[in-house]
């Protein structure tokens, strides 16, 4: 399972660090979530998205991606589209 807090916490602009002292952990072990190293409990999961701002399935969410790349069936040339 891929949890996605870094890139939530790079969009909002919060520093693992402060994330760690508003849920009341430790930084090494926060910095273990963030980085997928560990795996939270369902209470701690939702201790970070209350504090981060977000419901906890936007944890869960794939990336979001900023271009689709499709091949033209025509001539075979790559085409980037830009997805907003």
């Amino acid at each position: 399972m891929q949890l996605r807090i870094k890139e939530v916490l790079k969009e909002k602009k919060i520093t693992v660090v402060s994330l760690a002292n508003s849920v009341g952990m430790a930084q090494p072990s926060m910095s273990n979530i963030v980085n997928g190293k560990s795996t939270p409990s369902l209470e701690t999961l939702d201790k970070i998205a209350d504090v981060i701002g977000v419901p906890v399935t936007e944890l869960f969410e794939q990336p979001k991606k900023e271009s689709l790349s499709l091949t033209c069936p025509h001539c075979g040339k790559d085409i980037n589209i830009k997805v907003e």
